[in-house]
């Protein structure tokens, strides 16, 4: 395998990995576990509220700042081999 195809599948890798924990926190917390995670409270409000309205924006802004660390030291790494 070439460089470029070795840097794509560790791209698409990263892609993937967090496009699934984004699918998990918008999808799963805020709408199919809303109920069980309403049992529980963050700053006075209920879990599963919190995560439809404000923790899924968290976790959205915290997985672009990943995404752009994994990045950039993918590009360093490849970037060496020239």
């Amino acid at each position: 395998m070439n460089k470029n195809e070795t840097y794509w599948k560790t791209n698409l890798k990263y892609l993937v990995i967090l496009l699934t924990i984004w699918f998990t926190v918008s999808y799963g917390f805020g709408i199919l576990l809303v109920d069980t995670l309403n049992q529980f409270t963050l700053g006075g409000f209920k879990l599963g509220f919190w995560f439809a309205q404000q923790g899924s924006i968290y976790v959205f802004v915290l997985l672009i700042f990943v995404y752009i660390y994994l990045m950039n030291r993918l590009d360093e790494k490849f970037k060496s081999k020239n």
